[in-house]
């Protein structure tokens, strides 16, 4: 199965994918954890390139990691029986890359030959609590330190939900504005369960 985790940045993403892996392991269910950019060397220079690459440039940059990354990660974990849990994929994309100025329709046929995932988790909070979040951790690329970014991604992360679901992806949603993660990761591996 493979899943992934979206939301606007400071929702905790991250935390939650490492919550849910251990979760998952714990009932003895073989995951593997993963994020994009990926870890590789066009992952990396995704990663670190965000104030060097924008518009389209940046769109490619990241469809073309993903594609390297299912081909040399994801699907072959998926072909092992592992759940993969992905912290970002296209559902980041259609909200990053439209931000960054590309149309919805072109970032959706960049990667629409991805394989989309079984279950596509999208977190989100109220943007007064992610842009607290942001300022105590600090902003860890260019998106987030727009002013009034936390508001359009928060607003923009809706609208990629219902744009996934009129797609025919698997699509669950989490405010975690005021629940912990331990929480939302219990009714992750619940929904995981359910597409089982």
């Amino acid at each position: 199965m493979f899943v992934t985790i979206d939301g606007p940045g400071g929702v905790g993403k991250s935390t939650l994918t490492a919550a849910v892996v251990a979760e998952l392991r714990a009932a003895c269910v073989t995951a593997h954890a993963t994020r994009e950019p990926s870890d590789t060397a066009l992952g990396r220079l995704a990663r670190q390139g965000t104030d060097d690459y924008r518009g389209m440039a940046m769109a490619c940059l990241i469809a073309a990691d993903r594609y390297q990354h299912l081909e040399d990660e994801i699907r072959p974990a998926v072909a092992r029986g592992d759940v993969v849990v992905c912290d970002r994929y296209v559902a980041s994309s259609l909200v990053l890359q439209v931000m960054d100025g590309v149309g919805r329709d072109l970032v959706w046929e960049l990667n629409r030959h991805a394989d989309m995932p079984d279950l596509a988790v999208i977190l989100n909070a109220r943007d007064d609590v992610i842009e607290k979040r942001l300022t105590e951790r600090g902003a860890h690329s260019r998106y987030e330190r727009e002013f009034g970014s936390s508001q359009r991604e928060c607003a923009a992360f809706r609208e990629a939900a219902r744009f996934l679901m009129a797609a025919g992806v698997h699509v669950v949603q989490f405010d975690v504005t005021t629940e912990g993660p331990e929480r939302i990761a219990r009714d992750i591996v619940a929904a995981i369960r359910n597409r089982g």
